[in-house]
């Protein structure tokens, strides 16, 4: 925890000198609801009442990237899967934005976050040319917890930094999908996939434009007093 905090207070002083300091996760199951009938509107002494019959059009996963300096959400890749390889696909695209910067990204311990695919991308990114060996039977790929140490290797200008166990709620893009939810997706009516994903762009630009700046993190990482 105080690693990951101390990471977060740093962010602003290593974005001066040019590094990324960047929370990424998934938000799954995103589903498009469409109301069967109209919401009745807002009139004195009564809130709008919101239709309870809806239709399902299926589900969307986003990954998103919140840059920790700057509180504004970056990359945001968002399709139907959460594969290891688009969470890869997702992490080189972000990775593209400025290639020869230094990276930080917080995440949590799922599995596709410390990939065989992840390590391979790492190595290729910062040049290393060693053997990584052969996931499950040797090397540094070859078990979960040895592709982690890798990935979380400090000496690395790309690294990752995992929230400990049951604590997703360190990480800060969680804190954005709670907006998410609240302000676009609680109450709202979507008539198809397209149309949600359609929604979520928008919402994504007018939030960097009108309402991003960063959290004000003040928990350091020690332990809370019951």
């Amino acid at each position: 925890m105080e690693t990951l905090c101390k990471t977060y207070l740093d962010a602003p002083t290593l974005a001066q000198e040019g590094a990324h300091v960047v929370s990424c996760d998934e938000k799954t199951g995103i589903q498009a609801l469409e109301r069967k009938h109209p919401n009745l509107a807002a009139k004195r002494g009564s809130a709008e009442r919101i239709e309870f019959e809806y239709c399902r059009h299926g589900t969307l996963c986003l990954i998103a990237n919140w840059d920790v300096a700057q509180g504004r959400v970056r990359e945001a890749t968002i399709g139907q899967t959460r594969t290891a390889q688009d969470f890869v696909d997702h992490i080189n695209l972000a990775i593209d934005r400025d290639p020869e910067a230094k990276w930080m990204f917080v995440v949590d311990q799922l599995n596709t976050h410390m990939s065989e695919g992840l390590v391979r991308l790492v190595a290729q990114r910062c040049g290393i040319d060693v053997d990584l060996g052969v996931k499950g039977k040797q090397g540094i790929v070859k078990s979960k917890r040895s592709r982690k140490k890798f990935l979380a290797d400090g000496a690395h200008r790309i690294r990752f930094v995992y929230t400990p166990r049951h604590c997703s709620w360190l990480n800060q893009i969680e804190i954005w999908f709670g907006i998410l939810v609240r302000r676009l997706l609680k109450r709202s009516s979507f008539s198809s996939l397209e149309n949600l994903q359609e929604r979520i762009v928008a919402f994504i630009k007018y939030f960097n434009a009108v309402l991003a700046k960063p959290f004000k993190w003040t928990y350091t990482g020690r332990p809370l007093q019951a």
